[in-house]
């Protein structure tokens, strides 16, 4: 089976007990055939949990999740040294939950900055460093991040650098009434015990899709397009007067670099061998979103930055 019909397969899977969020879904996919990591945010209770394990119980390999509190400590994520009496070397290195396939860090901002500051470098560069010596991470390694929008009290906003190294920030929103009445459905059919099982889908597919997806052409009107709206987040006066009042902070380069593979990546779900303007517009939202900082004049007037990156989509031109 070819790598794009197996990557389909295990969206499908994926969907069959994620009811709703067919987007979400996607996106999440998205992320992990970029080789990038994604923050999930929306209201308890919407499955971002659910979708992280549902993707690891379909998809050969290993994970571990992490529940970020006040109280945890940048070991309790990296491992440490042990004292071994008996061993030759002393000090053994005990790897932490962070050495794992696919990591869910639930309720990231409910733990101070040094311990978010733990997962740096493994989502960065793919190594930990503990006590001088330097430790891989698996070849299939991806960071799934959850946090709660409204949640205030009690919580550790992100700092710029570390959202920066999320290719993807995806919002997770309630489903529609109809979809609402099938999670019901469902359920009470897992209440009943009645769960397929299925053979998990090897990790070499997404290996695979990735080199496949490193082929898919972005043509020059593509490429501009994706930088000149990377552009209009740092030099807005260009553009736009509002956009000019709106954004304080534009987007680093990672942006740009993240919506070229993201952008790839739409393109190849979609069965094409080059990247359109449509696939940029499918997923910039995700790629920026978390990249920009919004003015205090954007704050006072309720706006979001979904709604500066509409206007930025309006102000840029399709080549």
């Amino acid at each position: 089976m070819a790598s794009l019909d197996q990557v389909k397969e295990l969206k499908t899977r994926i969907q069959s007990s994620i009811i709703g969020q067919e987007d979400v879904i996607t996106k999440i996919l998205i992320g992990l055939l970029t080789d990038g990591n994604v923050l999930l945010e929306g209201l308890p209770g919407l499955a971002k949990t659910r979708a992280v394990k549902s993707l690891a119980k379909n998809l050969d390999c290993k994970l571990s999740r992490i529940q970020f509190t006040p109280d945890l400590l940048p070991s309790d994520v990296t491992g440490t040294e042990v004292y071994q009496p008996e061993s030759k070397e002393k000090f053994i290195f005990q790897p932490g939950p962070i050495f794992s396939n696919l990591v869910l860090a639930d309720e990231i901002n409910r733990a101070p900055a040094k311990v978010q500051a733990a997962l740096l470098e493994a989502m960065e560069e793919r190594q930990v460093s503990v006590a001088g010596k330097t430790h891989a991470m698996e070849k299939l390694f991806m960071v799934l991040a959850t946090q709660n929008p409204i949640e205030q009290e009690g919580t550790y906003p992100l700092p710029e650098a570390q959202l920066d190294r999320f290719i993807m920030k995806i919002e997770v929103n309630y489903p529609s009434n109809e979809d609402e009445a099938k999670i019901m459905r469902l359920n009470r059919e897992e209440s009943k015990g009645i769960v397929q099982k299925v053979q998990p889908i090897p990790q070499q597919v997404v290996f695979d899709a990735r080199n496949e997806i490193s082929n898919v052409e972005v043509k020059d009107a593509a490429e501009k397009y994706i930088v000149d709206l990377v552009s209009a987040t740092r030099y807005p006066d260009k553009f736009s007067k509002d956009l000019k009042r709106w954004i304080n902070v534009g987007s680093s380069p990672r942006a740009t670099i993240g919506l070229d593979k993201c952008s790839r990546t739409v393109a190849w779900l979609a069965g094409r061998n080059y990247v359109t303007a449509d696939d940029v517009r499918f997923i910039v939202h995700d790629v920026l979103r978390h990249r920009l900082i919004l003015s205090y004049e954007a704050n006072a007037d309720g706006l979001s930055a979904d709604k500066v990156i509409d206007e930025i989509l309006k102000n840029v031109a399709v080549v």
